[in-house]
């Protein structure tokens, strides 16, 4: 069995967003990206299928020529290769699931952009 929280040791940081990973199954790797109002990450995608889940606050997400208004409770699932970018409209917890195969680190480099 592994827990995480999604709110312990929770920081914001004004130029970019906060990447946590909170552990790892044997199928997928659970993220947090805290994101302070105004950060953004640019377009971007991966190879893999993702699960984004919003838990706290609201974010602008551009997909597919559409932005949609993700907010508390909100979840999507997209296919891989579908680019995406991302901008808080206020400080904002996101949940994101990883398959196995993507890496941490690629969603890291996205916020440092």
């Amino acid at each position: 069995m592994k827990t995480a929280s999604l709110f312990e040791n929770l920081e914001f940081n004004e130029s970019k967003p906060l990447i946590t990973v909170l552990f790892e199954t044997n199928f997928t790797k659970e993220i947090r990206i805290a994101m302070a109002k105004g950060t953004v990450m640019k377009e971007h995608k991966t190879s893999f299928p993702i699960v984004v889940e919003m838990v706290e606050g609201n974010v602008d997400f551009g997909v597919e020529n559409k932005n949609l208004a993700l907010q508390k409770g909100d979840i999507l699932a997209l296919d891989g290769n579908v680019p995406h970018d991302l901008k808080a409209t206020e400080n904002s917890v996101i949940r994101l699931t990883l398959t196995k195969q993507d890496s941490s680190e690629r969603v890291e480099g996205v916020a440092k952009k």
